[in-house]
């Protein structure tokens, strides 16, 4: 076991001190400590090192983030491909700007409310238990909406990331790897996140699905770079003009159907007002067309009272042929 002290700074340090200065004096100065890949498993009282502004300490042992309270002044932390499995104990890093913390055991991502300048977030890879995936806590991520401009969070399985909108100055998302599935939540997300210039995700089951490049640049105007692969001008363009095409037929087959819909229903309701027979003339023989409403109107005219009801149709009929063959008869 070894723990990160005082003792073990000054004596692996770089730099040296003058000879005139006490070892505290020179560890009031450092501004960076790089103990990456030493076996560290714990951090102790460093609080003399006010002036500390990045600490590497990735490839080591440590299980818990202890003892940082006093590095006001640190803006970069690389704990990455250590044993941690809790984000705590970061609340006073106010000018903190880049956290790594990828290849640990992070089941939730939490803990970070208070660092309103943080601009990076590197979480991918978590050794997490089979089936589950890495979550979100809404008060983190709210806590961090207005500062966080890259994310990183690959090989997580996950499968939804619709809780990222409320990051609404991102600009970089790195989600390769993970179980996404559908292209919708891609566009709903895309429509929130206007800042977002290039989006990675590639090996997602969702990079399989039909038109998927072109759904996600129409829905898009901010994004550049998609799955590694440049946006240009020219590509935007076509897919905007062929969807401008396609909604414009759409839109031609609707109103042709309206049409069409209203031709089929004056017909209809023509041929319910008029009922149209065939009557036969002996002395002619052509067909004339007689429409039942106008013997109806003919014979409310002459014979029939405003009490007439459907039942007078079949009398109606009758009366309106020998009418018919009484005209044939003059004629």
């Amino acid at each position: 076991m070894v723990r990160l002290t005082l003792d073990l700074v000054a004596k692996n340090s770089n730099l040296k001190p003058r000879k005139e200065e006490t070892t505290l004096q020179y560890l009031k100065k450092i501004t960076h400590i790089n103990f990456s890949d030493r076996n560290i498993d714990g951090i102790e009282d460093l609080s003399v090192c006010k002036n500390l502004s990045v600490l590497y300490l990735y490839d080591n042992r440590i299980s818990q983030i202890t003892n940082l309270n006093f590095a006001t002044n640190l803006t970069h932390l690389y704990l990455q491909n250590n044993c941690i499995s809790c984000i705590e104990n970061l609340g006073s890093l106010k000018k903190l700007e880049k956290l790594y913390l990828g290849g640990n055991s992070i089941a939730v991502i939490e803990g970070l409310e208070g660092l309103e300048g943080l601009r990076e977030l590197h979480v991918e890879s978590q050794k997490l238990p089979l089936g589950e995936k890495l979550l979100f806590d809404p008060r983190t991520l709210l806590s961090l909406a207005k500062s966080l401009s890259i994310l990183n969070i690959s090989n997580n399985n996950i499968d939804d990331i619709r809780d990222l909108e409320t990051l609404e100055n991102l600009n970089q998302l790195i989600a390769v790897d993970n179980q996404l599935l559908h292209v919708k939540d891609l566009e709903f997300l895309l429509t929130k996140l206007m800042k977002l210039w290039k989006m990675d995700l590639n090996g997602n089951p969702v990079c399989l699905q039909p038109k998927y490049r072109d759904r996600l640049i129409l829905v898009s105007k901010s994004l550049e770079f998609l799955d590694g692969k440049e946006i240009k001008n020219m590509e935007r363009q076509f897919l905007i003009n062929w969807k401008a095409s396609r909604d414009a037929k759409k839109i031609s087959k609707k109103k042709n159907n309206k049409k069409e819909d209203a031709s089929n229903s004056f017909t209809c309701n023509f041929e319910t007002m008029h009922h149209i027979v065939p009557v036969y003339y002996p002395q002619v023989g052509k067909p004339k067309l007689v429409f039942f409403s106008d013997a109806q109107r003919y014979l409310s005219n002459e014979t029939a009272s405003p009490e007439s009801s459907q039942d007078d149709y079949p009398k109606i009929i009758e009366e309106a042929r020998n009418l018919s063959l009484k005209e044939s008869e003059r004629l």
